[in-house]
């Protein structure tokens, strides 16, 4: 037993004895360019230093010597893209609106591995992913930390939170079926609402999402309708603050999104009906909009079932002309897709979209970066600097010129790692 014991202390004897500890690796990055989203230009002739997971130095006097070198060549360097609206265990494919009552978790995680591998393929290194079921995000979070699978690094919500029959709810089945209570996220009054917030966060949500009116791909009543009230609001998001997290709220109706933003919510997701007081009060609170605009084009709308294809006819095109309202009127926005209502992988096709909407280059690709950063409530990341997290990707081409080119991306870097090319 001795000699198993002597076995077992070997590496820390060995650490006290004077033995030198690993060694950061180095790895140098060449790029004819990189884009400083900060400065809002493209730098020609690109080097950045990264030791271990996060960036040394950029285009430093003299890179060290004994470093590995990628030579990425015609392609420019852009920092780790987020999507701050993605449901990576879900997808619109097969029978997806009988899937509750089909599959669980497992199934929910097992497809989340797959989507999250195309989503971190397509570059984007930081999600925030609002809603899922049985906590199966949770789980995929905690399988891509530990390495277990390829995926973007994960701020969860756990279940969404709503009323009885709302968006958040399942409906269309007789009593008894996919029945779910505060635990699950169907929450009535201030007091299930408490409990439904501290439950998710006990099993590790990292934001709080909830549904403060109705949605499009549900079976409850008129799209825009306001479902939480301003007091069951606001018991959230005191609650999510008391844990330091952010709540966000999916809102279409003009109604809901302003009791939501008055609440404190930190980011309307879809914003579908803004008018002038809805956006004068997103201002003057600092409030996000995520528009997550690329689905409103790219939606496969014969695939709909008849009532949901009803709401999505109808608020689709107000949403598009509320979010060139908010952009004019300078409202914050932060990138969001949806990812899950189109396919995964494909999220980069905001930025093209929210181009069309009247946002420049560089302010659509700030959505993704700087903008997503501040309202995740980081600041190691959404920049190419020194002591930010080493999350890279390289593009063909010069973005501010074409955005598009987003959307080809040619090498991924994750804390350090390459992922892709290289």
């Amino acid at each position: 037993m001795k000699h198993l014991a002597l076995i077992a202390l070997a590496p820390f004897l060995a650490q006290d004895a004077g033995e030198p500890e690993a060694t950061e690796r180095t790895t140098v990055l060449r790029a004819d360019r990189m884009l400083d989203v900060v400065a809002g230009r493209v730098v020609a002739d690109a080097v950045v230093v990264v030791r271990g997971e996060t960036i040394a130095a950029v285009n430093p006097p003299a890179p060290p010597e004994d470093a590995e070198v990628i030579e990425l060549g015609d392609l420019c360097l852009v920092p780790g893209l987020m999507d701050l609206h993605t449901h990576l265990n879900y997808d619109l494919e097969g029978d997806w609106v009988h899937r509750e009552v089909k599959e669980g978790p497992a199934d929910a995680a097992l497809r989340g591995a797959r989507n999250a591998r195309l989503t971190l393929m397509a570059g984007f290194t930081t999600v925030r992913d609002v809603g899922s079921s049985g906590f199966a995000d949770v789980a995929l979070m905690r399988a891509i930390d530990r390495g277990f699978v390829e995926g973007p690094r994960m701020f969860p919500a756990g279940h969404s939170l709503g009323i009885t029959g709302g968006h958040c709810d399942t409906t269309g089945y007789r009593p008894g079926i996919a029945e779910r209570g505060p635990e699950a996220g169907v929450a009535d009054g201030p007091a299930e609402v408490l409990k439904a917030v501290r439950y998710q966060i006990k099993h590790g949500a990292k934001v709080i999402k909830t549904c403060a009116t109705a949605g499009v791909l549900s079976f409850e009543g008129p799209v825009g309708a306001q479902q939480y009230s301003q007091e069951e609001l606001e018991t959230m998001v005191a609650e999510a603050r008391r844990h330091g997290l952010k709540v966000a709220a999916h809102a279409h109706g003009v109604e809901g999104i302003i009791a939501a933003v008055r609440a404190g919510v930190a980011s309307i997701e879809h914003g579908s009906v803004l008018n002038d007081e809805a956006i004068a009060l997103m201002k003057e609170r600092g409030t996000y909009l995520v528009p997550t605009t690329y689905l409103a084009d790219a939606i496969d709308l014969e695939s709909l079932p008849p009532g949901p294809r009803a709401k999505a006819d109808y608020i689709l095109p107000i949403a598009k002309e509320s979010l060139r309202r908010a952009i004019a009127a300078g409202v914050k926005i932060a990138y969001g897709t949806d990812a899950a209502v189109y396919p995964h992988g494909l999220n980069a096709r905001e930025f093209s979209t929210l181009v069309e909407r009247g946002m420049t280059p560089l302010a659509a690709i700030r959505t993704a970066t700087l903008n997503a950063a501040d309202l995740l409530g980081v600041d190691d990341r959404g920049a190419i600097a020194a002591g930010k997290l080493a999350d890279l990707i390289a593009v063909p081409g010069n973005p501010l010129e074409d955005v598009s080119v987003l959307e080809r991306v040619e090498f991924v870097m994750k804390g350090g790692e390459v992922k892709k090319g290289g």
